[in-house]
């Protein structure tokens, strides 16, 4: 199955989103990015597991996290795959992050249904 230009685009457009939310301070952005029974799993420096739900707790903490102390997150999207109504993006960070996003089609709009990080010291 080949993927379409409009789903890649929608595809990475979420991507953004998640991006857009951390660099502009915006929870608005997370909440358009993420299903709303979005789970996130990622390992810390110390190679610990998290398992969490994501929702405004999380993206509050993350519109607060480091602003204006940090140059700009830039998007650096390794690999993005697709298959039907189900999508996989590979992004890294250069803090040391490496994040893989689950997505999923929703009506017209692609949703971030599950987020995997782990940090390159784990």
């Amino acid at each position: 199955m080949t993927m379409s230009n409009a789903d890649y685009d929608k595809i990475v457009a979420a991507t953004r989103l998640y991006i857009d939310g951390f660099n502009d301070g915006d929870t608005n952005k997370f909440r358009q990015a993420f299903h709303e029974d979005a789970t996130m799993f990622f390992t810390d420096e110390d190679g610990k597991l998290h398992v969490q739900r994501l929702g405004d707790e999380v993206f509050e903490g993350w519109a607060r996290e480091d602003r204006g102390k940090r140059p700009p997150i830039e998007l650096r999207i390794i690999s993005v795959a697709q298959m039907g109504d189900a999508a996989s993006v590979a992004l890294a960070f250069g803090d040391g992050w490496l994040d893989f996003h689950n997505l999923a089609r929703v009506g017209d709009e692609w949703k971030i249904t599950n987020k995997t990080a782990s940090h390159s010291s784990s």
